[in-house]
């Protein structure tokens, strides 16, 4: 390549680059972006070659740059091209990415001069360039031709400003010497982003061609029309040299005698051509790796520290040494330990928000989820009703009874009482799987040594499931004992005194009454038991269809509210005589839906017999069950059709009636004791024999196992991406080291050159007809339209916009843009 001027920045900022890029970091010194902008057939691409060195852009008339190119210089060994649309394919030959650039522009554009706002991207990879940004731009037109669109002007803008409007982005305006200044369209686009002119160089090229007796001295001298920057004469290669393959290198020493030789240019020839354009960006690169570089430093030195510890460690690191391998399995068994015994007691070092885990869970399981269970399997009352009846009639046989038989009671309570097996044995497995679920969150951090990972989860897992044989087994006994022996002397027991008089007051017993029959102690009406979102989803369209509303559910009411702030109330439902039932899901839903219903077949709210609510997720349905379970609301036991079908059955017999009635009342007293206590035993009993010797075994027994494992060396032999990460945690120490050396010498070896005073630039007009409305912030809006302005009005419009232009402390404008379209894909 032949851009020299770089020689100085480029070993110091490939040394740092290379040694981040050798740990696997990358440099964030973000160097500016270079957009060249200026009306057609300025010679954008030229001074766009010139710089980097190389003939490989399209050149001609007319417009040639149709779509804009987005150039990447990226430093490597090996010179070549790659473009995005080719992926993996890499070009050698710089005619051969000319002919590429040419056909991927018509393949979008077309033939006959459409433009299109998708970039092309193309990366040249070379020894002697910087990591840096460079962008062709469409030139400026005013005229459609071909199948240019009407607004072509106003799209080229828009396309434009999409680039130069980044802060870190260096605007080359150039304008041909041969045209009037005064109307540069690239000085006024650039007066719209960098109204203060710090990041603008003004490049006037074609000096050559300039009439006789004319030249552009008082521009150059920065005299008239004046810019911060000031201004860059360059005299690229004509048409007539492209074609015959003049070499860059000649061009350049042509451009050199040409302001040598020149009578108004040869005192400035210095400060002139291609190569002191490429000196002045050059410096603009050190000036912002210099302020860059405070900020850079703090960053690595901030990781170098955080390292230091852990480098420090590994390395003094010895992996073959069997003190190190025992102490480090008697650190990893405690850590274990301490872990699991936090996710448990709810007191880890980090909380999750957004899942429940661990104690949490098993909390859950313990309160919801297995009182829920209990529920469940109660007899619907018809069936309960015949049994009682059938075994009454089997005990008096073909004599007629005249007293209640308790040997009816005994006989259903113990059916009852076997129940109760599937939903306790349920209830260890759940505990047992989240046992199970919460090792593995803590064996993960063993995963730097696979075997003992696998070692360590095969002897707690095994413990568990011993564990939950033996749990098991304890809760089956606490039934069986419960069978033996039927205590109607229990002083929570009603007897068959209450239970008759109970049975002759029946109609008038309360819902807080079956609550208590149930265990479930009746909670204070002021008590909220659950607050929450849900959806009424059988509402019709005519009265607002489905909608989601804040449910508050109390001891005696469920009411709801337009917003969880609790300010309108939209209803409040009494929760008498209520029952709920699951709804099936819909073929096109995934919600978990339950029904609200009356049990005497009234409205539930309004008009509608039943309230459908819509649950997010099965887990907010099981909660809001275990909730309405704990407010007095019930599962549906028996469904009742209009023709009576499932109704309890109506006996003939008064007297067997009333037995009937009396040992129900009898069951459902005695069973309320029992759910009682094993809704309070169950707990303790899983908590004792699982949850307590887990946590027992994994801090006390575990280290012991795996020593008695007898291969205590094996398992502690490394994976192969801990290896990994302790050579990477070392390359990157190292790498971080080598950096802010070559920081400190890239301070040391570089100056830095103070930006030009602020010069009157209020000659440059604005770029568009109609100023951009400002809006707030940096948010831009899209282009503006085609602006149609009243003849009576221009007048008006450009004496105001040339007094805005004077105020030179006004804030940047907002720049109107469109957002980039995305890429097509490429077949």
């Amino acid at each position: 390549m032949g851009n020299r001027g770089m020689e100085d920045l480029i070993p110091l900022v490939n040394r740092l680059q290379h040694a981040l890029g050798s740990a696997g970091q990358s440099c964030s010194l973000h160097l500016p972006q270079i957009a060249v902008v200026g009306g057609q057939s300025a010679g954008k691409s030229s001074v766009l070659e010139n710089f980097v060195g190389r003939d490989f852009l399209p050149r001609g008339s007319g417009m040639v740059t149709r779509r804009p190119l987005i150039l990447q210089l990226l430093t490597a060994d090996t010179e070549h091209g790659e473009f995005l649309h080719c992926k993996g394919k890499k070009f050698t030959d710089f005619d051969e990415i000319c002919r590429e650039i040419e056909a991927e522009t018509q393949r979008i554009t077309g033939s006959n001069k459409g433009i299109s706002p998708i970039p092309i991207n193309l990366r040249i990879y070379s020894p002697n360039v910087l990591n840096l940004t460079l962008v062709d731009l469409p030139g400026i037109t005013k005229v459609p031709v071909g199948d240019q669109p009407a607004d072509i002007e106003y799209q080229i803008r828009d396309m434009i400003m999409q680039y130069i409007c980044k802060d870190n982005c260096l605007i080359l305006a150039v304008t041909p010497a041969n045209t009037d200044l005064a109307n540069s369209d690239a000085l006024k686009l650039a007066k719209d982003v960098d109204p203060q002119g710090q990041r603008t160089i003004g490049v006037i090229t074609k000096l050559d061609l300039m009439d006789k007796g004319t030249d552009a001295r008082n521009i150059l001298e920065n005299r008239l029309l004046p810019l911060r920057r000031g201004y860059i004469g360059v005299v690229n290669r004509s048409q007539k040299d492209v074609v015959g393959k003049k070499d860059i290198k000649a061009a350049l020493l042509a451009e050199k005698n040409f302001f040598l030789s020149h009578p108004s240019y040869k005192h400035m020839a210095e400060s002139m051509g291609t190569p002191y354009l490429q000196k002045t960006l050059n410096q603009q690169l050190t000036n912002h790796i210099r302020e860059s570089l405070p900020a850079f430093r703090s960053h690595l030195q901030s990781q170098l520290l955080s390292l230091n510890k852990k480098a420090e460690e590994f390395k003094q690191f010895s992996p073959d040494d069997p003190a190190r391998r025992t102490k480090t399995m008697l650190q990893l068994a405690q850590r274990l330990a301490v872990d699991f015994e936090k996710l448990i007691e709810g007191s880890g070092d980090t909380v999750d928000t957004v899942n429940l885990s661990g104690g949490a869970k098993i909390n859950r399981i313990f309160h919801e989820r297995f009182p829920y269970e209990l529920v469940q399997i109660e007899s619907d009352e018809k069936k309960l009703r015949q049994e009682i009846n059938y075994a009454i009639r089997n005990i008096h046989g073909v004599r007629t009874g005249l007293f209640t038989p308790d040997m009816a009671f005994e006989a259903i309570v113990k059916k009852q009482l076997l129940c109760l097996k599937g939903p306790c044995i349920k209830f260890v497995d759940m505990v047992s799987q989240e046992l199970i679920t919460t090792l593995y969150q803590c064996i993960n951090k063993l995963s730097s040594f696979p075997k003992l990972q696998e070692e360590t989860e095969r002897l707690v897992t095994t413990e568990i499931q011993e564990q939950e044989s033996k749990c098991k087994e304890q809760v089956l006994m606490l039934i069986e004992i419960q069978l033996a022996y039927i205590n109607t002397k229990h002083e929570d027991f009603i007897g068959f005194t209450i239970a008759q008089q109970t049975n002759n007051q029946a109609n008038k017993k309360t819902n807080a009454g079956m609550a208590a029959n149930h265990g479930v102690a009746a909670p204070s009406r002021l008590i909220v038991i659950r607050k929450g979102w849900l959806t009424i989803s059988n509402l019709g369209i005519m009265k607002g269809g489905a909608k989601e509303y804040w449910f508050i559910l109390s001891a005696e009411s469920l009411s709801w509210f337009k917003d969880d702030e609790e300010k309108e109330k939209k209803y409040m439902l009494h929760l008498d005589n209520l029952r709920f039932r699951d709804v099936e899901k819909t073929f096109m839903s995934s919600k978990c839906v339950f029904a609200l219903f009356n049990t005497e077949l009234r409205n539930v709210y309004k008009d509608y017999k039943s309230l459908e609510l819509t649950c997010g997720s099965q887990e907010q349905l099981d909660s809001w069950k275990a909730s309405l379970l704990q407010a007095g609301v019930y599962p549906e036991k028996v469904a009742v059709d209009e023709q009576g079908n499932g109704a309890p059955e109506k006996f003939t017999d008064p007297q067997l009636e009333r037995q009937v009635e009396t040992i129900r009342n009898l069951v459902e007293s005695y069973m309320s004791i029992i759910y009682k206590t094993i809704k309070d035993l169950m707990p303790k009993t899983i908590m004792h024999l699982m949850i307590n010797s887990v946590k027992e075994f994994i801090s006390s027994e575990l280290l012991a196992q795996l020593y008695a494992l007898g291969e205590c060396s094996a398992l502690m032999d490394e994976s192969t991406e801990q290896q990994k990460h302790r050579e990477e945690v070392l390359c990157k120490h190292a790498a971080l080291k080598e950096a802010l050396a070559v920081i400190g010498k890239f301070s040391t070896s570089t100056c830095t050159t103070p930006l030009p005073p602020p010069v009157d630039s209020s000659w440059i007009r604005p770029s568009s007809p109609t100023l951009p409305k400002k809006t707030s912030g940096s948010v831009r809006g899209h282009a503006p339209s085609v602006p149609r302005v009243p003849s009576n009005a221009s007048s008006k419009s450009t004496d105001s916009l040339q007094q805005i232009a004077r105020q030179h402390h006004r804030a940047p404008p907002s720049v109107p843009r469109r957002h980039p379209p995305a890429i097509p894909n490429v077949k």
